[in-house]
This record gives C-alpha cells, sequence and structure tokens, in this order.
C-alpha cells in the first residue's frame, strides 16, 4: 500500500483551515496544521513534508519570511494563499521561490488538484536529478563519468582501462565500506574469471598511481591492513 503523502498547513483562519483540512484528507492526504509563523517554521526544519500550503498573514512571522527561511534548507513544493491580490506580493511571493500564489477566496477542489499536481512535478524533478547524479561521482576534484566511462582529476582527464574504471566506479560509489580483495575480485571479475586476488591489488596500485597526488598516502581508496580496502569520504 502506498504510504499517504504528508501536507503541512499553515493558515491561522480556522475556517479555512478546517475545508483545507477536509478537502486534503477526503484526497487521501495526512495533514498537519500549524496556526502561526515561528511553530510552522520549526515544523518545517523537523519534519518531512510533500508540499506546503502556506497563508502569508501570520502572527508572528508572515509567510514570506518563511519562504525566505525555507528555501535556502529544504526542496520542496511550496503553495502561496494570500488576501492580498496586489500584483506586487505574487510577485514578490513567485521570487522568494513559492510554486504557486492563490488569492482569496479560491475554489478548494482546484487548490487539492494543484497540490497534486506540484507534488507530481517535484517527485519527477527529484528522480531526474537522483539519476543524474547517480552517474556522475564528484568527490574532491575526481569525476567519474558512468555512461562515458571518462575519469578526470582536477579537470584533467585520466586513461582508465576497462577493470580499472570498474574497480574506482565501484568503490566510489559504495564509500567508506571495506570490501576484502576476495568479494572485490568476484564483483569485478566474476566467479569464473581467471586470476587471483593479486589481481586486486595490481589494480588498485594502477589507479592510485593514476588518480592520487601520493600514492603511497592516497586520499582516496585507503588500504585497511588485514579487511581490505575503502573509498573515503
Amino acid at each position: 500500500m502506498e504510504m499517504k503523502k504528508n501536507i503541512l498547513v499553515v493558515e491561522d483562519d480556522n475556517s479555512i483551515a478546517e475545508l483545507l483540512i477536509d478537502y486534503l484528507e477526503a484526497s487521501n492526504f495526512k495533514v498537519d496544521l500549524v496556526t502561526d509563523g515561528v511553530s510552522a517554521l520549526d515544523r518545517i526544519k523537523n519534519t518531512k513534508y510533500n508540499l506546503i500550503v502556506l497563508d502569508i498573514m501570520l502572527p508572528g512571522l508572515n509567510g514570506f519570511d518563511i519562504l525566505k527561511e525555507v528555501r535556502d534548507i529544504k526542496f520542496i513544493p511550496i503553495i502561496v494563499l494570500s488576501a492580498r491580490k496586489e500584483e506586487i506580493d505574487k510577485i514578490k511571493g513567485l521570487n522568494l521561490g513559492a510554486d504557486d500564489y492563490i488569492t482569496k477566496p479560491f475554489n478548494f477542489g482546484e487548490l487539492v488538484a494543484r497540490v497534486n499536481a506540484h507534488i507530481s512535478k517535484y517527485e519527477r524533478l527529484k528522480k531526474k536529478f537522483l539519476k543524474k547524479e547517480d552517474k556522475i561521482l564528484t568527490i574532491r576534484g575526481l569525476e567519474i563519468q558512468k555512461e562515458s566511462r571518462r575519469v578526470f582529476v582536477n579537470g584533467k582527464e585520466i586513461s582508465m582501462a576497462q577493470k580499472e574504471f570498474d574497480l574506482l566506479y565501484f568503490l566510489a560509489k559504495n564509500p567508506n565500506r571495506v570490501y576484502s580483495k576476495e568479494d572485490l575480485f568476484e564483483i569485478i571479475w566474476g566467479l569464473d574469471s581467471l586470476g587471483d586476488n593479486v589481481t586486486v591489488t595490481v589494480h588498485i596500485g594502477r589507479i592510485r598511481e593514476k588518480i592520487e597526488l601520493k600514492p603511497s598516502n592516497p586520499q582516496y581508496i585507503e588500504t585497511v591492513w588485514g579487511a581490505g580496502y575503502r573509498f573515503k569520504i
């Protein structure tokens, strides 16, 4: 069963808040309500939400102040509600990072449709971003491009043999975990490959010569004596 999406409603008008909660819960959302700006910011910092519905006129901090802070710390859709219909207020809200600006009074059914649309949009963007990040690893001047199988150190491209690249990418993709020579040989070369664990040692040595400033004192691939190798982040 799919988990319910979690929505934070920040609204100090009880009649609007109650209707918002009814409509959102009827659409299978889990809803939290706060009625002042300070509590809203604290809740946002400490709780994971899929979307925020944010009123502008609030006691404590106003919605614009909250927008400024949230956009520095969270990747999350925010729909602003406001009784202020002036174009300058709408421009200000959108410039501060609001994804939508809805003036009161509004249609509750339309707002729920916008909530669904913005959550779907963010989830697509997040997947696209994560997919892109997964294909390019960047660690302290070292860049490993999975699809093109290219490696750069401080902007300079480094030539890598096939198994050298496979070994480097695997370790960098699984940092701070120790792998024995036996594990690495099985993972990179396969059970049916000819060779032994010395093959791993030789390839690690070649990789270090290519990417490390001082191969004898490596900053990327560490030797954990008696255990194996670890990519350090």
